[in-house]
């Protein structure tokens, strides 16, 4: 299931020192093979302790975890939805993310250049909203022209999105983006296809300096980013990009000293990865058995034949049923078998919507 984060800021917020972290973490990893799809696009394993409790239980010969991917996106500036600056390379990109990762400068270092001449996270926030803004509404008044002269002809279809696309409009021209806008499902799945940069969910990535990062609530920028991020129910990260690059280099023993060492519990990276993973609103479940155990990658809502289809398109042709325990319910047992004893094992049909944790036994034929 490819589905990708971007990595979005202005000129020296941190976003390739932080994009530069996620790749040597995707290459330092043991259980996952680093892989560069073309020089921006980086994957790097969903960090899950489940999966090592899980490899624990079974001793498996290998284990695999889920992986996520992240893009760089080219930096833009003021006027980028103008084509300024590397705008049109940025905008094609982003259209192509499933989210957006937005890195905020929250630090100041007279040795690092500010675009704009001061820090100002709420400023710089706006300026890269404002573009995506300006870019969709472009895109809405291209449509409306188009569909606007079908709907004087009583076309149902061109009417139905002619409604959707003036409600766009006058959201747009607020300067609120598209995915404030409440939506019937039918609606949505027709503001889906427009492909709007902003409909795609937010998260915000408050990048602070070294000596910050591990008393972050007392940074009044960090402060100004979570009361923004508020208004439109986004969440904020907080990471040092810079100490995240260095964490990054490190085995996992190490990690954990130097994380002990500064005082943070979980490395941003880690924070940054599971975050973005559930604004997608994805999900986890497992198989094991001796020769694997395995993580993999599902949306929420998925019914069990779908997610049998994750692994092959076979299991979800020949799907017959679905051998389900949760993982609270097999770590407490302490093997399949027990649990199966205990009760806890069911089976489940085509209607059984999987839950996050569940590890499964497909059964199928074709």
């Amino acid at each position: 299931m490819a589905l990708t984060a971007g990595i979005v800021g202005l000129p020296n917020v941190g976003k390739s020192t932080l994009f530069n972290a996620i790749t040597q973490a995707g290459a330092e990893s043991a259980n996952y093979p680093f892989c560069t799809i073309d020089p921006n696009v980086g994957i790097v394993e969903v960090p899950d302790h489940r999966l090592q409790k899980l490899t624990e239980l079974v001793k498996p010969k290998k284990t695999v975890p889920t992986a996520f991917e992240f893009t760089d996106i080219a930096g833009i500036v003021k006027g980028a939805s103008k084509g300024e600056g590397l705008g049109n390379k940025f905008l094609s990109h982003i259209r192509q993310v499933d989210a957006i990762c937005q890195v905020v400068r929250c630090f100041a270092d007279d040795n690092i250049t500010h675009v704009s001449g001061k820090v100002d996270p709420i400023d710089d926030i706006e300026v890269i909203n404002l573009e995506l803004i300006l870019a969709d509404l472009e895109s809405v008044d291209k449509r409306i022209e188009r569909v606007g002269k079908m709907a004087k002809q009583k076309d149902k279809d061109a009417m139905f999105e002619h409604e959707i696309l003036v409600a766009l409009k006058e959201a747009l021209e607020a300067e609120r983006s598209a995915r404030t806008v409440e939506f019937s499902d039918e609606q949505l799945k027709v503001v889906k296809g427009m492909h709007l940069l902003t409909a795609k969910p937010m998260l915000y990535v408050a990048n602070v300096s070294e000596d910050e990062v591990a008393n972050a609530n007392d940074n009044e920028y960090v402060q100004q980013v979570r009361d923004y991020a508020a208004k439109e129910n986004a969440e904020v990260i907080v990471i040092c990009a810079k100490i995240e690059e260095e964490i990054s280099e490190l085995d996992g023993e190490e990690k954990e000293m130097f994380l002990s060492e500064l005082g943070i519990e979980e490395s941003g990276l880690d924070q940054l990865i599971r975050a973005s993973y559930n604004l997608l609103g994805l999900a986890t479940y497992f198989t094991a058995g001796v020769q694997e155990v395995r993580a993999w990658t599902f949306r929420k809502g998925m019914k069990a034949p779908q997610c049998a289809g994750v692994i092959h398109t076979d299991f979800e042709r020949g799907f017959i049923r679905a051998e389900t325990v949760s993982y609270e319910d097999l770590l407490t047992a302490g093997s399949h078998s027990a649990a199966k004893e205990a009760g806890k094992v069911r089976l489940e049909g085509k209607e059984y919507i999987v839950n996050d944790g569940d590890v499964i036994h497909f059964r199928f034929n074709v």
